[in-house]
């Protein structure tokens, strides 16, 4: 696909498509099903919530610093492909995307969810693994992207129930495949107030049903938005599959940054912590 030639959906149309990702305001019955303190940073909760569809429920890691003072700053994290075929999520603080793209964070003093969506971990059902990449015009594909998206929407509602966090300075946090959910959730879900999207972009293969297709979404995604990319990147391409997204977003010029480093999928991490740090600094302000 030549994504810059494609002209998205009115917007007559768009709020047509985005209702797939509308839910009734069922009760989040929240719990924290256990709780662990023997990192020297920060304490985990796991906790679990209601799913906006079905009978299920959405399990979450929730990531809380130790040298900080509540309400906290806090961060929904979308991880890359390798969590379709993770593990039970307990044992996320051994995986190395943990330890490069949410420790700092919890050191500098925020707090970060990382949901368990629908195909993860130890939600992951039966589910084909590579149904999260397809990009088909399936309902399949359509369902599941709706669904993940409402685990995206319902993590901020908890997040909302607690007390020990800042409601209003909740930031969006994605990684390779959490990159380009992002053109979806940042359009569908209003309560963000920034995003960082290490290597993310749009998808250049396959055309997905249009209430699912990226193309609709990013132009509606106005909040601040900071793109960390590759330029020798084959996974997302930096001219066929960044670029657009970069431009096709809606947020003002001025609040939105794409930074191009001379590398393939993988960011130097001192530069992710400056630049993610920078830009949680400037958009959620300084750490109390």
């Amino acid at each position: 696909r030549k994504l810059l030639e494609e002209v998205p959906v009115s917007d007559e149309v768009f709020a047509a498509y985005k209702a797939v990702f509308e839910y009734d305001p069922v009760p989040l019955d929240a719990r924290i099903e256990s709780r662990h303190e023997d990192n020297e940073d920060w304490v985990r909760e796991k906790v679990s919530y209601t799913a906006a569809y079905g009978d299920e429920r959405i399990t979450a890691q929730l990531f809380l610093p130790r040298n900080a003072t509540p309400p906290f700053q806090a961060l929904v994290y979308f991880p890359g492909s390798s969590a379709v075929r993770g593990s039970n999520s307990d044992h996320l603080e051994d995986r190395g995307e943990v330890k490069s793209n949410i420790a700092f964070l919890l050191k500098t003093g925020r707090a970060v969810l990382y949901p368990v969506y629908r195909g993860t971990h130890e939600r992951q059902h039966g589910i084909p693994p590579e149904l999260h990449w397809s990009q088909e015009p399936t309902l399949e594909f359509t369902t599941f992207q709706a669904n993940i998206v409402k685990d995206v929407q319902r993590s901020v509602d908890f997040l909302h129930s607690r007390p020990d966090i800042d409601a209003e300075r909740i930031a969006y946090s994605g990684f390779s495949w959490g990159g380009q959910i992002a053109n979806l959730a940042l359009a569908a879900e209003g309560r963000f107030k920034a995003a960082v999207l290490n290597v993310g972009g749009l998808s250049s293969y396959g055309t997905p049903r249009p209430e699912v297709d990226y193309l609709n979404y990013t132009p509606r995604i106005t909040l601040p938005v900071l793109m960390l990319n590759g330029r020798y990147d084959l996974a997302l391409r930096l001219e066929s599959e960044v670029k657009p997204m970069f431009e096709l977003l809606g947020t003002p010029d001025e609040h939105k940054r794409l930074i191009v480093y001379e590398t393939d999928h993988w960011i130097d991490r001192k530069e992710v912590i400056k630049e993610t740090l920078a830009w949680l600094d400037t958009y959620l302000g300084p750490v109390q």
